[in-house]
């Protein structure tokens, strides 16, 4: 029925359709250079990793980078995933809350800023851990 014949019978606008689910929000351009930047350091130290990791199912919580043999889990400050808390307490709370979850499952943290990973304070705080890891265990070649 059109919009307006269903006015003039029901006096009523007619029910605005929505869509059912929203994208994510975009990136910006600083927050995608230091995620491919990470990528780079990553591989060449040779840590084996995994994007945008979603460890809880009944949760849209993601971090941008897990570490497997470390168990770490490595945030970006300013990615899409923050949600652009916009200085609302109740996002920030939640925010907060995913660290908690995160550390009830058995993960560690950290979180970058841009200017970090751009200035190579990454990469040094990269080569402690995998210094304090230990060395790869490998066979004796005897």
């Amino acid at each position: 029925m059109e919009p307006d014949k269903y006015r003039a019978l029901t006096d009523k606008m007619p029910i605005k359709t929505k869509p059912r689910t929203r994208s994510l929000p975009k990136p910006s351009e600083k927050y995608l250079e230091a995620f491919d930047r990470l990528k780079e350091i990553l591989d060449r130290m040779e840590i084996k990793y995994e994007e945008y990791f979603h460890f809880k199912s009944t949760k849209h919580w993601r971090f941008d980078f897990h570490l497997i043999e470390y168990r770490m889990l490595i945030e970006i400050a300013g990615g899409p995933w923050s949600g652009g808390r916009k200085g609302r307490l109740a996002t920030k709370a939640w925010s907060i809350d995913r660290y908690d979850h995160a550390e009830e499952m058995g993960y560690r943290y950290m979180r970058f800023e841009c200017a970090d990973i751009s200035m190579g304070r990454t990469t040094t705080w990269l080569r402690t851990l995998k210094a304090s890891h230990g060395p790869v265990q490998t066979l004796p070649t005897d």
